[in-house]
């Protein structure tokens, strides 16, 4: 499937390259048809051709793929902590929520109301909170930064799907458990969360999607050096003069999505192996 879509986006970007205005055209005085010029959309060969060349002048032996590739791989490690953290997190509030009805009530505004308050903005508050934080000779780094912002926005959507897989176990199968005298615990492991697993798979993917764009958002705002958002940021200040390798990043970025959702997809396969046929289906 994903190498049909690339080969897809490929056809259709060079397609509008070839058929479409060079300088772009106005619809109703606004310019919505966007340029085919060389400089504003580059060849999909020119574009790959810039990964083995040097990433900057002067005879440097480090080419834009090994730029790309180490900020890819640097930001997927930040985006996978950030993962982890907002799951679990997502996990414990949903499962307070659903112990606790007057606590569903109470909180579910606020994490709904939490998800408007712009990224960008809470940033810098992250970096200047865990600067003011000592324990010890810890020191607060830029990178758990980008990684609490990344759980801030993967958390919700775990947290909003847990809720309903933890209510969708039919009434009959919750009076069987009380029945047997099984404690709360008892019924969320042996019935809740089992059948709570078709209903996270699709927000593990939705938070692993939040999470890459929690990081790379944050890295621009934080400037984080080493990440894939950062070095967008800093190719995209050489488009003038070098289209192409703005794209490499953004390629870069692209393939950190891929790489978060395939994992995402791997553990789905490997909880499929164990789920009966009907929590299937």
């Amino acid at each position: 499937m994903v190498p049909g879509a690339l080969v897809l986006m490929i056809v259709l970007w060079e397609g509008y390259k070839a058929i479409g205005p060079e300088n772009g055209a106005d619809v109703f005085g606004v310019r919505l048809i966007p340029r085919t010029s060389d400089r504003a959309m580059p060849h999909v060969v020119e574009m790959l051709r810039r990964f083995g060349r040097p990433e900057v002048g002067g005879g440097s032996s480090r080419t834009v793929f090994d730029a790309v590739f180490a900020a890819t791989w640097y930001s997927f490690r930040v985006a996978l902590l950030g993962l982890v953290l907002g799951v679990c997190f997502g996990l414990l509030i949903a499962m307070l929520m659903a112990r606790f009805n007057l606590l569903r009530k109470g909180l579910m505004p606020y994490l709904i109301i939490s998800q408007t308050v712009p990224l960008i903005a809470l940033a810098p508050l992250t970096v200047s909170w865990g600067g003011r934080l000592k324990l010890g000779s810890f020191e607060w780094q830029k990178w758990m930064s980008a990684a609490m912002l990344s759980a801030f926005l993967a958390f919700f959507p775990v947290a909003v799907g847990a809720i309903r897989g933890f209510a969708s176990p039919p009434a009959a199968s919750l009076e069987l458990m009380d029945s047997y005298a099984a404690t709360w615990w008892q019924g969320f492991r042996k019935l809740r969360f089992p059948a709570a697993l078709a209903y996270l798979m699709p927000a593990f993917k939705l938070a692993a999607a939040a999470a890459v764009v929690g990081v790379v958002v944050s890295e621009i705002s934080i400037g984080l050096r080493f990440g894939i958002g950062r070095l967008i940021l800093s190719y995209s200040q050489e488009a003038t003069g070098d289209p192409a390798k703005v794209y490499t990043a953004v390629v870069g970025a692209a393939v950190l999505g891929l790489a978060m959702a395939a994992l995402v997809s791997l553990v789905d396969r490997t909880l499929s192996k164990n789920r009966p046929a009907e929590a299937q289906a």
